[in-house]
């Protein structure tokens, strides 16, 4: 049997054997414990040997459902995205344009995604096929843009802002070592007196939130960068219809 293309196993179009003994694994089941092997250690400890150890096999016996590592990251990604929200039924600010509310939901959603699996930002570069479930999210953005009279090309620039926005995020604020709460708080005892703009600016956050002074304010950062972009796009929007 010819070894499935990574399109083809994406999209389940692979041939299967009608005959022979019943698989001891699946295809589900090998991707799931890929996915919980690196939200526990990182995606550079990811290996099939590895894999195979934690499932119980040998690296040759995963060879028989997925090729190689490439296939398996990019069905790692798109299981790891899941469906994209129902953005048809946005009703939480009837007043606002049916576009807004529909982004808003969106970009919100993909942002959990992203927090819940930050590896999968990794994987999200350069071309490559898509599964499922990736082009079900660029499907359901462009149905919230549909009636905005943005063009094409427009509602897709649209879709990279704003997803450029949730994944520079998520980047900034993955602790990399120690709590970055305390690692700041060290910075700003030793040298906040230099730096009089950023200590202003922290101090006014932290007393908006009701928190002492941390490194970021994620939640506040996602929210108020997600209505900006919206914003913009509601000025282009209203431009268009009223020439």
């Amino acid at each position: 049997m010819p070894t499935p293309t990574t399109v083809q196993l994406l999209w389940g179009t692979q041939q299967r054997p009608k005959r022979g003994p019943k698989p001891s694994l699946s295809l589900d089941g090998i991707v799931a414990e890929a996915i919980a092997l690196v939200d526990a250690e990182g995606l550079a400890n990811l290996s099939m040997q590895r894999l195979a150890e934690r499932l119980g096999f040998t690296k040759m016996s995963l060879y028989r459902y997925v090729p190689g590592k490439e296939q398996l990251t990019a069905l790692m990604l798109d299981a790891a995205m899941g469906t994209p929200p129902d953005i048809t039924a946005v009703h939480d600010d009837p007043s606002a344009e049916r576009w807004r509310a529909g982004l808003r939901r969106w970009a919100e959603t993909l942002y959990q995604r992203y927090s819940a699996h930050p590896w999968v930002i990794e994987l999200t570069v350069g071309a490559r096929p898509f599964g499922p479930n990736e082009m079900g999210w660029l499907e359901s953005a462009l149905v919230a843009l549909a009636d905005t009279g943005l063009t094409g090309p427009e509602q897709l620039d649209t879709i990279v802002l704003v997803n450029g926005h949730l994944r520079s995020l998520v980047q900034q604020t993955q602790p990399l070592g120690d709590d970055p709460t305390l690692q700041f708080a060290e910075m700003m005892s030793v040298a906040g007196d230099r730096y009089p703009a950023v200590t202003a600016a922290f101090t006014a956050e932290a007393a908006a939130a009701g928190a002492p002074p941390d490194s970021g304010g994620a939640n506040n950062a996602l929210h108020f960068g997600i209505e900006r972009v919206l914003d913009g796009l509601g000025v282009l929007i209203a431009r268009r219809a009223g020439g």
